[in-house]
């Protein structure tokens, strides 16, 4: 299992500074799948850094996106959500171009994971970035909004709670019908009596692996050190 090493980067967009912290597998390996991990409304990046350490010793290198310096926000309810969303996708798209310039990523092998408003703005890229290979959302969903600019989709991973007072499950009902609407590999699981935010630890002992195997199944294994064809 690879070591991990962790740093914090910074890129631009819309003229700002944007922070970034990278979970990187110290392996011999040139390049690897990669993640772009983005947080909830309430702002907490600290909250994604066992999952992107975990990610990370699996192979996978993981950015922990701080799209809301974009905005100088630091929590949003839904005004500040309706009047930023179209600055953080634009942010999202920025940060999935810088991290394509790092060395260690394989750009034909990039994946978003999203919680919550960061599962919204996930899926929302995901249906114009070509770039685009796979989205693990937490309890989010699909804006309705995208009706009108949806240019593709990609295999989608949904966990939701059916108890979520904060985004009701029909969100993650309605993604699963435009997945299969548009014949979309996709692989869901609605946790009973759950919330929004997953408190119980025996779901994020159940959520941490499939997202795991998930990523693994469409982005691949990290790649060997490529050899001379004759």
């Amino acid at each position: 299992m690879p070591t991990v090493s962790h740093s914090e980067l910074t890129f631009q967009s819309g003229g700002k500074p944007i922070r970034m912290a990278a979970y990187l597998p110290v392996t011999l390996d040139d390049r690897v799948p990669t993640v772009v991990a983005l947080h909830g409304a309430g702002g907490n990046v600290a909250g994604m850094e066992c999952c992107a350490s975990t990610l990370a010793a699996q192979g996978f290198a993981v950015y922990l996106l701080h799209y809301f310096d974009r905005t100088g926000t630091e929590s949003a309810d839904k005004q500040t959500i309706m009047r930023n969303f179209p600055l953080w996708m634009k942010t999202l798209w920025d940060a999935i171009s810088f991290v394509e310039t790092q060395p260690q990523v394989a750009c034909e092998r990039i994946a978003l994971l999203g919680f919550s408003l960061g599962a919204y703005l996930s899926l929302a890229n995901s249906a114009i970035d070509p770039r685009v290979k796979a989205v693990v959302e937490f309890f989010g969903g699909m804006p309705k909004e995208m009706n009108l600019f949806m240019r593709r989709l990609c295999p989608v991973l949904i966990l939701h709670g059916d108890a979520d007072p904060t985004v009701p499950v029909e969100e993650a009902y309605h993604l699963r019908k435009l997945l299969e609407k548009k014949g979309i590999p996709y692989e869901i699981k609605i946790y009973p009596g759950a919330g929004h935010g997953f408190e119980d630890q025996t779901i994020w002992q159940d959520a941490g692996p499939r997202s795991l195997q998930f990523l693994q199944k469409y982005l691949g294994a990290p790649e060997s050190k490529p050899t001379s064809k004759t």
